[in-house]
């Protein structure tokens, strides 16, 4: 598979596990309070991928274990921003929101993320984006607002405005994630998990919220690993290689998944809508992978850290003795390059144009 191809994949395996959280959840669930669910959904995502990086740590060789890269100081503001935009304020926005405001309205406005998180990419980070990219996003938001109508809705509540707010707060995490997705995704989707799981089931506490019985509590935190946890590590990974704004593209397919995966535990014929959101989605995904940047363009100087192989972005010297074992995780320097290949806004091509 080749690496557009894969990261592509990536960002739709990452839609494909949250889009199927909610129908489980309905399934698993049935009617708990909202900041009880986001709470288990959040800790249980984030309780797995601790118990995973321990599974890790424990197999790993003595040379695996040097491999190990800590968050710089200079990236924990922009992970501390993440997660405070994402797994508290975000949540507590939708719950609230959600309080006041037709379910058919919140679909629709659920919406905004993606549209939110590729104008803030493009307009404050600067991220490139061509005719082709924008015409694709275009696309699959027009699918997911198709997939989320329902003819004859009431008009949008005051509540809406606080939804709108909680996509606006994702938008945002998403961007800063990408200032610290050269690190351990799995750490990065652990840290948030644990820290908004903590501040959701403390809110849900002190509204009064009673927790439900062991079989569901697990059922909720099983089903939180897999759509948030696992989720967002894809997520992060596809944040490296794609750049925000695509990979917020890909994620905006995520209903598509739910509503299909809702089909086959409620069979029903699909509606036209299904159909019509369906092909509008699946013609913005074919948009973005045809897309071929390519430019000459140069690397400027940049130290950092992240798994890599030794390809032409990576012909740097080692300050210690290596066995050849590729990849392999290390701090090394890139010096100044020019040259020309085709490339996403990934971590080596954050360049102006």
């Amino acid at each position: 598979m080749t690496a557009r191809l894969n990261a592509a994949f990536t960002a739709l395996a990452a839609a494909a596990l949250f889009g199927a959280t909610t129908p489980l959840a309905k399934v698993l669930l049935g009617t708990l309070p909202p900041f009880t669910v986001a709470g288990l959904f959040y800790l249980g995502s984030g309780i797995g991928l601790a118990l995973t990086l321990l599974v890790q740590r424990v197999r790993r060789s003595a040379q695996a274990r040097k491999d190990q890269t800590r968050i710089q100081m200079a990236e924990v503001p922009w992970l501390a921003g993440a997660i405070v935009a994402g797994g508290v304020a975000g949540p507590a926005l939708l719950m609230l929101g959600l309080a006041s405001t037709p379910a058919a309205t919140s679909s629709l406005l659920l919406n905004l993320e993606g549209v939110f998180t590729a104008v803030i990419a493009w307009v404050v980070f600067r991220e490139n984006v061509d005719y082709q990219v924008f015409l694709g996003m275009v696309a699959i938001v027009a699918g997911a607002v198709l997939l989320s109508w329902h003819p004859g809705a009431a008009g949008i509540p005051a509540g809406a405005m606080l939804v709108a707010g909680a996509c606006l707060c994702w938008a945002i995490d998403n961007n800063l994630t990408r200032k610290v997705s050269a690190n351990d995704a799995t750490v990065i989707a652990c840290l948030k998990g644990l820290v908004a799981g903590v501040v959701n089931l403390t809110i849900a506490y002190l509204m009064g919220d009673r927790f439900p019985d062991a079989l569901r509590t697990m059922s909720a935190m099983v089903t939180g690993f897999a759509g948030y946890g696992v989720s967002l590590v894809l997520f992060v990974i596809a944040l490296r290689n794609l750049g925000t704004a695509r990979t917020g593209a890909y994620f905006s397919v995520a209903p598509l998944f739910g509503v299909a995966l809702s089909l086959a535990l409620w069979p029903q014929m699909p509606s036209v809508l299904f159909w019509c959101a369906a092909f509008l989605m699946g013609i913005g995904v074919w948009l973005h992978l045809r897309e071929r940047h390519e430019h000459r363009h140069t690397h400027e100087r940049l130290a950092h850290t992240h798994r890599h192989r030794h390809d032409e972005h990576h012909q740097h010297e080692h300050d210690f003795e290596w066995d050849g074992t590729e990849p392999h995780t290390h701090p090394h320097l890139h010096m100044p390059i020019t040259h020309t290949h085709a490339h996403f806004p990934d971590i080596h091509h954050r360049h102006s144009h």
